[in-house]
């Protein structure tokens, strides 16, 4: 009885460290191709209105817009090479590299909060008033999430479980934009001189779909937890509704007097 235990044991150990390895396999595949669709999706977006007028000159813009497309660009790219690098089983390296994932955050938050403001004073100095001030909650909310997330999973670099899905949802709520560009290129064509920043600014709940497609993103990440955990992770279930009421309430909120009083106290800031 004890031999057949010993032999039973023996049998079973192998098969369970190698469906163990096949589930981290998975999972780092699947984070490797989250991480792809988010670059390909910045990429993607953004190149009708900005990175295809480079070439031709048709884009006119002042050096902190190129500094800051160049940041947010450098983000997605920089998440895949860090998935990648974890896929590979390149651990120290991805640790290693942390630091400029710190250094490229913080100078998103300045340089995005910086451009959004400088583009709130155009448009009051426009005449464009409370649109404009309204509209300015859409910029600076995404920037907020983004600098909650990111700095949380550093908090929580220790435990990857979370430090992961917290990156991912930092990267998320960055892509509203990207996809609301893409929207706008395709409704309107694509030709020289393509920029949705022309002209008076949109409403808040006008981007509320864009937003929601990257949010699918999301989803599908809880979708994967469901299937290989048998529930979601708690870290989407909160942060994805963080992101969806954040989302939804912006529009009720930005035509406040408390937000219209802060929006030209970031205008005076900047200007």
């Amino acid at each position: 009885m004890n031999a057949g235990t010993v032999v039973l044991r023996e049998a079973e150990g192998p098969a369970v460290s190698i469906g163990g390895r096949q589930a981290r396999r998975g999972a780092r595949r699947f984070y490797v191709g989250l991480s792809a669709a988010c670059l390909a999706i910045a990429a993607i977006g953004f190149m009708p209105t900005y990175w295809m007028q480079l070439a031709p000159g048709t884009f006119d813009g002042p050096p902190l817009v190129h500094l800051h497309a160049v940041l947010f660009s450098a983000w997605p790219l920089y998440i895949l090479v860090q998935t990648v690098l974890v896929a590979r089983g390149q651990v120290a390296r991805h640790r290693a590299w942390g630091l400029l994932g710190v250094s490229l955050a913080t100078a998103m938050v300045i340089v995005g909060i910086a451009v959004a403001n400088d583009v709130l004073v155009t448009r009051l100095e426009d005449g464009y008033g409370d649109r404009a001030r309204a509209f300015h909650i859409v910029s600076m909310s995404m920037m907020v999430l983004f600098a909650v997330f990111v700095a949380t999973a550093l908090a929580c670099v220790s435990r990857p479980e979370i430090h992961k899905r917290l990156m991912v949802l930092a990267t998320i709520s960055i892509l509203p934009p990207a996809t609301a560009r893409l929207f706008f290129a395709v409704s309107v064509g694509i030709g020289p001189g393509l920029r949705p920043s022309g002209g008076p600014p949109r409403t808040v709940e006008s981007v509320l779909m864009a937003a929601m497609v990257a949010d699918m993103l999301i989803l599908a990440a809880i979708v994967y937890d469901v299937r290989t955990r048998g529930r979601p992770h708690p870290v989407y279930v909160v942060g994805g509704a963080i992101v969806l009421a954040v989302q939804i309430l912006r529009g009720p909120l930005s035509t406040t007097q408390w937000w219209y009083a802060l929006a030209d106290s970031l205008a005076r800031l900047a200007g």
